[in-house]
């Protein structure tokens, strides 16, 4: 059954969101006011089911890519985020049916209601991932053989292109190279799916579990209950850690925002990050890794912090949940898993466990 996403439902749908985000996806405040604004100016969101799209459907997704750290000060607008939509539909020759989201991840869940809404277009209630990646190909569509280009580009000063590629990883280099040179922060539109592709591909139900995470914390906050009990709860997930940020090195290279933070508590926790944190190693054991889900919550109100956000003195709480299973296939850790990213490490579930692809 479709439903709208209107402006009461934003604050819950963008800190559920960043939750899902682990630690990246861009910053979420950013992509609530542009949401905000897009549905005063155009009025709620319809969302649609994945069961309930149309076999014939044109499904695009929309989002921010390049360095989160970046967009803080370089704030989009909404004539940037529908150009690589209208520019994608120009070149396909054919209309845009439905927007969805590339990742369940801050700004990257709340940046495709601001496209939607100001393009008059419903939004599939799904996403490519589940949670958010630092690479344009790391989504699951890329393994349903799902094409990333053509993909369309844009930034605020106008720019617009359409790119062309062999596979989804040249799309990502390639595209990675103009973020760059157009400000370490792009809009762009692509994986052009089908509706039945996009009912194979997609993660089902995002937006509506991000509006529900987002909501658990605030319920909890109300109730004097504990939002990271609750957010631990809802993802069937675990607590690894509490403590204080002590340390925080980060830098923006190559159009990421790469870095590793240490939390002094009962022991030391240090997470690495690439955008998204990618391992949480206590005393130097490996706890959780990529691609199961790690995540920065602070101590008591359960907000979720994002990496860019990490700073000394913050008290947090680290916790971790599983991904989509399908994450956990040999081919899917071959492109997501620790090893990919440098760290010659097999993939740990939230739990402390090897995935069996990755042992």
């Amino acid at each position: 059954m479709t439903w709208q996403i209107d402006h009461a439902a934003i604050d819950d749908l963008a800190r559920g969101a960043a939750v899902l985000g682990t630690g990246g996806g861009g910053d979420p405040y950013i992509g609530a006011l542009l949401a905000k604004q897009a549905i005063a100016e155009h009025g709620p969101v319809t969302t649609v089911p994945l069961a309930e799209l149309p076999e014939d459907a044109l499904v695009l997704t929309v989002a921010m890519m390049g360095a989160p750290t970046v967009m803080v000060e370089k704030l989009p607008g909404l004539d940037e985020v529908m150009g690589p939509v209208r520019a994608l539909g120009t070149y396909l020759g054919r209309p845009v049916t439905h927007v969805a989201c590339a990742e369940a991840g801050g700004v990257n869940s709340t940046i495709p209601i601001a496209a939607a809404a100001a393009l008059g277009l419903p939004l599939v209630d799904g996403d490519g991932m589940g949670r958010a990646f630092p690479e344009l190909q790391m989504v699951l569509p890329t393994l349903y053989g799902v094409s990333a280009s053509p993909l369309a580009f844009s930034d605020e000063k106008g720019n617009v292109g359409v790119l062309q590629t062999v596979d989804n990883a040249w799309t990502e280099r390639i595209a990675r190279v103009a973020a760059v040179e157009m400000g370490c922060s792009i809009m762009i539109s692509g994986f052009a799916m089908t509706g039945a592709q996009a009912r194979e591909a997609l993660v089902d139900g995002s937006l509506r579990q991000c509006i529900d995470i987002g909501a658990g914390i605030r319920d909890a906050r109300d109730r004097k209950l504990d939002p990271v009990e609750r957010t631990v709860d809802l993802l069937g997930g675990r607590e690894l850690f509490a403590g204080k940020v002590v340390d925080v090195q980060r830098g923006t290279t190559s159009g990421f925002a790469r870095g590793t933070a240490r939390i002094a508590g009962d022991g030391e926790l240090t997470l690495r990050f690439q955008n998204e944190h990618l391992i949480a190693e206590r005393d130097g054991l490996t706890l959780a890794t990529t691609p199961d889900l790690i995540m920065v919550l602070e101590h008591d109100s359960g907000e979720p912090i994002t990496t860019e956000g990490l700073r000394y003195g913050q008290r947090v709480r680290v916790i971790a949940a599983p991904s989509d299973p399908r994450w956990h296939s040999e081919e899917a850790l071959a492109m997501v898993g620790p090893r990919y990213f440098g760290y010659d490490i097999p993939a740990h579930r939230f739990d402390g466990t090897i995935s069996e692809a990755s042992a």
